[in-house]
């Protein structure tokens, strides 16, 4: 990723948030959660806050100076970039750079430690990150980006400014997805037709039920915003109340961890288990 040519490229329709951080950028808090979007506005709102707090103009981020520049490239001094898109975030990872933590930053700025996917985190590497979160020094700050504040420990999140993104914008499932997501709500208001469907030898491929997962969360995004721009999702919102559709995207989350980072993985029993979770 790259914000050279203009540090909000990457956060259309998220200035919201942007906002808020530039209001509370005079003194900011030891660590924010940001949650919500998708993880490249997640990774993108993380990377505007590290410039807009090291930027050479003292405001909003110019995207030029070479403090912007080298945050852009991940390449900043004064920014420790933690990426759990690539995989688990380690305890080992974490313990290395509490020497770090425990000194001021280089610059005139703030040390910025970004965790990108923090969900990612093993529960060790959490507990060694809330270590020196409990021991705040001058000039260090933390962002952790998930997609719900739920899937991080709570005693981050307590300790944390709470961001939230909008969702990202819905994209129409394609009709042989449809016909996955239909089948799976149709089964958790009713009990029937799943399994007879991924019992089914080769129905179900790594590649089948992660465009699933993420279908449903396609539905689950528009019947949470009220747009219903699909049947399904227009029936989702009639059948569910906010608590029940906050549940089915962290099932959904799960689900697709799973399909991430598991290794090896059975597809299908990740599907059955989303199905059998909210039935």
């Amino acid at each position: 990723m790259t914000l050279h040519d203009d540090p909000l490229a990457a956060l259309a329709g998220q200035e919201h948030a942007v906002r808020r951080l530039n209001a509370i950028a005079h003194d900011p808090p030891q660590s924010i959660v940001i949650e919500g979007g998708d993880a490249e506005s997640r990774v993108a709102l993380a990377l505007y806050w590290a410039m807009r707090l090291n930027c050479a103009s003292g405001s909003v981020p110019c995207g030029q100076c070479p403090a912007c520049r080298q945050i852009a490239d991940l390449a900043f001094n004064d920014l420790l970039f933690f990426d759990g898109r690539e995989g688990l975030i380690k305890v080992d990872s974490v313990r290395e750079k509490r020497s770090t933590w425990g000194q001021p930053p280089h610059g005139d700025g703030y040390r910025v430690s970004i965790f990108a996917e923090a969900q990612m985190f093993m529960t060790e590497a959490a507990n060694a990150l809330l270590k020196s979160l409990e021991e705040p020094r001058p000039g260090n700050v933390f962002v952790l980006a998930a997609p719900q504040r739920e899937r991080l420990l709570e005693t981050l999140v307590s300790r944390s400014w709470v961001v939230t993104l909008s969702w990202p914008d819905v994209r129409v499932n394609p009709p042989e997805v449809t016909e996955w997501t239909t089948a799976l709500v149709h089964f958790w208001q009713t009990g029937r037709g799943w399994f007879e469907r991924t019992q089914v030898r080769g129905a179900v491929d790594r590649n089948l039920a992660m465009d699933v997962v993420i279908g449903m969360q396609r539905e689950l995004r528009e019947a949470m915003s009220g747009a219903c721009s699909t049947p399904l999702s227009a029936g989702m919102a009639k059948a569910y109340g906010p608590a029940d559709l906050r549940r089915i995207g962290l099932v959904l989350e799960q689900a697709q961890d799973a399909l991430n980072t598991q290794v090896p993985v059975n597809p299908t029993m990740v599907l059955d288990w989303v199905a059998t979770r909210m039935a």
